[in-house]
């Protein structure tokens, strides 16, 4: 698979591809995929992140679980789980607005569809975890470039929940990006509100990327 180049046909202005447009692309793109590609890009997601040196010590672990064609981290999280590492997922802040906080996720975490229809855990005060204590966060992607920027789905709820660490640094977990090889595009246009990757993986490996180290 290769990856979108920015093009004429795509420009909103100076080559920079419309982000609504690109959305469009990327998630059909990736819906697109076949019940048995989606498989095969689980197995060597899994492979890579468990040799991915920046998640040797992350004992906190936020994921997701996936949607519309997002490449599934679930084998990754089973094997994960093996060497004591405890995953969270994203629940929607019910008061925050546009926030989330993170609970904790096992085999026996009972979900519920979100007014988005995506399962999450009960949100609960005294067991959620904080996103400054995390050790790390996998993230959905559907759009990302070489330069650590990434398109979202367009809730901004990644933004925001994490717009700490651009004052903070020193508090944010790695954030890093999961998301199918062909999701990859020259550059992306970026909005100020943006939250930079630490890091991308991919089907195929890791991407090196411009973003926060």
């Amino acid at each position: 698979m290769t990856h979108i180049p920015v093009t004429a046909s795509l420009a909103a202005s100076d080559d920079i591809p419309d982000r609504k447009l690109l959305r469009k692309q990327l998630r059909q793109r990736r819906r697109a995929l076949s019940a048995a590609e989606q498989r095969r890009a689980a197995r060597q997601l899994s492979h890579h992140l468990l040799h991915y040196r920046p998640l040797y010590r992350a004992r906190h672990v936020a994921v997701y679980l996936p949607n519309d064609g997002e490449i599934d981290p679930g084998l990754y999280v089973a094997a994960a789980r093996q060497r004591g590492v405890q995953f969270y997922l994203p629940v929607l802040h019910p008061f925050l607005h546009g926030r989330m906080v993170f609970c904790p996720y096992n085999d026996d975490t009972r979900l519920t569809p979100n007014r988005f229809g995506i399962p999450e855990p009960a949100f609960a005060e005294r067991r959620f975890r904080p996103a400054w204590a995390l050790h790390a966060v996998l993230l959905p992607l559907v759009g990302f470039d070489r330069f650590g920027e990434r398109l979202g789905m367009g809730g901004g709820f990644y933004d925001r929940t994490f717009e700490f660490s651009r004052r903070l640094p020193g508090l944010s977990p790695k954030l890093i990006g999961l998301a199918h090889s062909h999701q990859q595009v020259d550059r992306l246009p970026a909005a100020p509100w943006d939250i930079p990757l630490h890091g991308v993986m991919t089907e195929l490996g890791s991407v090196v990327t411009g973003g926060v180290q």
